[in-house]
């Protein structure tokens, strides 16, 4: 019997597509699931829709409920971490509203950026902990990794614990290949592609389909204005940035428009509300959606509660598919996110990179890339600086390197002074407080 165990289960909405799609398969509908989080009341609702889902689906998964994280691990095959430290209150507040008091807007601050950077020192500790728990009582099991910073994270996991069996998954290829279905108006099936990079910044290396490639058509179709159509799946940002990049480097971009726009210095400039309003940049809209989101999925879940049975639908995360594969070594292939061992060898050694993995019962086996232009690759060296500085704050306790990281950040170093980042980081430090590890907090006066 295959054993999942969930870290971070209170966010029912996330867990119920992962353990609904794991009772599509037959080798799965039988899965021990262990639920965990530290909100007694999030972690009953999450296990009321799992059992409820179950019925529904007619297996015989059973489900248990822990908020000891070793006691959830203990014998588990695979290991789904889904949270964030510090939450919406008051981390990722923080993380909007004082740069915000130098000028430094962002959109989203969760992958790079200063946001980004104190989102990593906040969260990869807890990834150790993981990580050192599942090498204590379940050393065969792998992580599926969802938390962001994910580049940031896989990383850290494989500098400090490289034996650890990891993967960071992501849904921005999925999600991207069905916005362009939408755009161009075809069956996202038809559309084949190939897509190498980190997360985040990774690009559609490939893309065509039985016509050939979709390129053409993606370009003359924005530059005649009929592309990007209306926004299927961030409603609030018009996709732009990404055309626009397309545009001036020739390949198209996995991840959103509104996060791409703060990873970058070209689109967020104080004062140029010109460029905000042409490409639609939806700044500090991020807090008000987390609030909505928070109230949207408290009454999904509430909602699926009170019913006596759930829909079950499958959703186009991978966790499942992988799973799968490796449990009956049926090969499938997905996009993941792994320490850089040669599968892209025009990046640095180390880096998370996110290429096309196979996976069946010998695990996850990276694709190599080798092909990528030149102007992607310079991006990509862009986020890696900023990574691979956090991650050398994280692994060697190194206040300075998480100054250094944000002055390097593309989008951080485009609007503020070298005093002013020491000064923005000195204050992010002291106001996230016990939030960070003992090292990276800013000592306090006597």
């Amino acid at each position: 019997m295959t054993k999942l165990a969930f870290i971070g289960a209170g966010s029912t909405i996330f867990m119920k597509n992962i353990v609904g799609d794991m009772l599509h398969f037959e080798p799965l509908r039988d899965a021990e699931i262990a639920l965990m989080d530290i909100d007694d009341k999030r972690l009953g609702e999450s296990a009321s829709v799992a059992r409820k889902m179950i019925a529904t689906m007619g297996t015989g998964a059973s489900v248990t409920t822990h908020t000891d994280q070793r006691a959830a691990l203990e014998g588990a095959d695979f290991v789904v971490t889904a949270f964030q430290i510090g939450g919406y209150d008051p981390a990722t507040i923080t993380d909007f509203e004082l740069p915000k008091t130098y000028g430094l807007r962002q959109t989203i601050a969760d992958t790079l950026g200063v946001g980004g950077i104190m989102r990593g020192v906040r969260t990869v500790p807890h990834l150790w902990k993981v990580a050192e728990d599942m090498l204590a009582v379940c050393p065969d099991a792998t992580l599926l990794q969802y938390v962001n910073p994910m580049a940031i994270n896989t990383w850290a996991l494989a500098e400090r614990y490289p034996q650890l069996k990891q993967v960071g998954l992501c849904h921005s290829v999925q999600n991207t290949v069905e916005e362009l279905a939408h755009d161009l108006d075809i069956d996202k099936q038809s559309i084949r592609y190939r897509v190498a990079g980190v997360n985040h910044v990774a690009f559609f290396l490939k893309l065509e389909d039985a016509q050939g490639s979709l390129y053409p058509r993606l370009i003359d179709g924005y530059r005649q204005g009929r592309l990007p159509k209306g926004p299927l799946l961030m409603p609030r940002c018009p996709n732009k940035v990404r055309y626009e990049v397309m545009d001036q480097l020739g390949y198209f971009c996995t991840e959103s428009s509104e996060h791409l726009a703060e990873y970058v210095p070209w689109f967020i400039k104080e004062g140029r509300h010109d460029l905000i309003e042409q490409f639609g940049i939806p700044l500090d809209e991020y807090p008000k959606r987390c609030i909505e989101q928070q109230a949207d999925w408290a009454r999904q879940a509430a909602t699926l509660d009170s019913q006596a049975g759930i829909e079950v639908k499958k959703s186009h995360e991978f966790a499942a598919e992988f799973m799968n594969a490796m449990v009956t070594n049926k090969p499938y292939t997905i996009y993941g996110n792994l320490p850089n061992r040669g599968q892209m060898p025009q990046l640095p050694a180390g880096a998370a990179v996110e290429v096309p993995c196979l996976v069946d019962a010998n695990g996850i086996q990276p694709s190599v890339v080798d092909d990528v232009p030149p102007q992607l690759i310079a991006l990509m060296r862009s986020q890696i600086n900023v990574q691979e500085l956090v991650v050398r704050a994280l692994v060697d306790e190194e206040p300075e390197h998480i100054y250094h990281a944000a002055m390097m950040d593309p989008h951080t170093a485009a609007e503020l002074d070298l005093r002013q980042i020491r000064s923005l980081i000195d204050d992010l430090r002291a106001a996230h407080g016990d939030w960070l590890p003992g090292w990276a907090r800013m000592a306090r006066a006597a």
